[in-house]
């Protein structure tokens, strides 16, 4: 990581980072079942992720530089306007090409884990990982209805009601509610209490309530440690993509398999993470075998791929290829270089 980055070096710092690590998570080689240099998905290219790695520059920009008002106290962490940037930066991908939605995930979590690096560079001079991980809890929890009004604006445009479910109870309304701003605004409900009650069966939701759990304690680590064994960067991401697979169901997956027998979000993820645990297994035994590094470990991966994408647009493991990039992408704010 450079010593001593001015404000404007900092705010580009990270929107490097950002765009660098988006652009690598699609980059590699081959993650099973993802959309990747040599698979095509309904339409979805390489390109296409290529292209949207770049266009959600522009917002990460904005949200890194927020971080530094709010760092020196020009801003009150309500007033960031985090709901706003995760939307502008969804739209600024959906623009960008005509591939769909390739970015969702990594907008909702890149947004906040860039305002909160910035914020913990001025604080502390780098990007402690207590540090940052307690200013994430605090820019989400710090939120306030409009935000959560605008990710769902952002959630619903890049999605269709049948790729979503329905919530049928608790206290945030049904995405496509007609109602919901109302009963949003009414209820006084922020992205933090959205993002607990999504918890349970989102693991980008997840993410956002647990300080990235997943990203800090799991990809992140394992990435560094796969790098510095191996010295090839693909490998390093594919083998994290793996770990987490192996290690946390993906509920894009889950939810995309469930939804064809439940409609209820959350009894359609349940009943997916169990029609789907297999795949799970298989990514910890394909790491078994060695993974890229052995010839029995890379024949089973792209028999994995093959079989992922002869399933059906389905048994693609989205959620896991977006916590692979968050991973990379505190990896490469941490100093990381190939």
């Amino acid at each position: 990581m450079p010593r001593a980055l001015n404000v404007k070096q900092l705010v580009e710092y990270v929107r490097r980072c950002a765009e660098l690590a988006s652009a690598l998570e699609v980059s590699g080689w081959p993650k099973p079942g993802n959309v990747h240099r040599s698979r095509s998905r309904d339409g979805t290219r390489f390109e296409h992720f290529i292209a949207g790695s770049i266009a959600l520059g522009s917002a990460i920009r904005d949200a890194a530089l927020r971080g530094v008002m709010a760092a020196r106290g020009r801003v009150q962490l309500s007033k960031l306007g985090v709901g706003r940037l995760i939307r502008r930066a969804v739209m600024d991908v959906l623009s960008s090409h005509h591939g769909g939605n390739t970015h969702l995930g990594i907008c909702l979590l890149f947004i906040p884990l860039s305002i909160a690096s910035t914020k913990t560079y001025i604080e502390r001079g780098g990007f402690e990982e207590d540090v940052l991980r307690r200013n994430i809890d605090n820019v989400i929890r710090s939120t306030i209805p409009i935000d959560t009004i605008n990710v769902y604006r952002a959630i619903a445009t890049a999605n269709p009601p049948s790729r979503m479910g329905r919530v049928i109870y608790g206290r945030a309304p049904d995405l496509y509610d007609s109602s919901a701003k109302m009963k949003i605004l009414r209820d006084g409900i922020n992205l933090y209490d959205v993002m607990l009650e999504s918890s349970s069966y989102d693991n980008i939701a997840r993410e956002l309530v647990t300080c990235m759990e997943i990203s800090f304690e799991y990809g992140f680590r394992y990435l560094i440690e796969t790098f510095e064994s191996t010295k090839d960067i693909n490998t390093a991401i594919v083998h994290t993509f793996l770990r987490i697979l192996s290690m946390f169901p993906d509920t894009f997956i889950a939810r995309s398999v469930g939804l064809k027998i439940e409609s209820d979000i959350r009894r359609a993820v349940e009943v997916g993470v169990k029609e789907t645990l297999w795949v799970s297994i298989e990514a910890g035994m394909i790491l078994d075998l060695g993974g890229l590094t052995t010839d029995r470990g890379r024949d089973a991966l792209w028999r994995f791929d093959e079989k992922l994408h002869s399933l059906g647009r389905e048994y693609n493991p989205g959620t896991t290829a977006d916590l692979t990039a968050s991973s990379l992408m505190i990896a490469l704010l941490n100093g990381l270089r190939f």
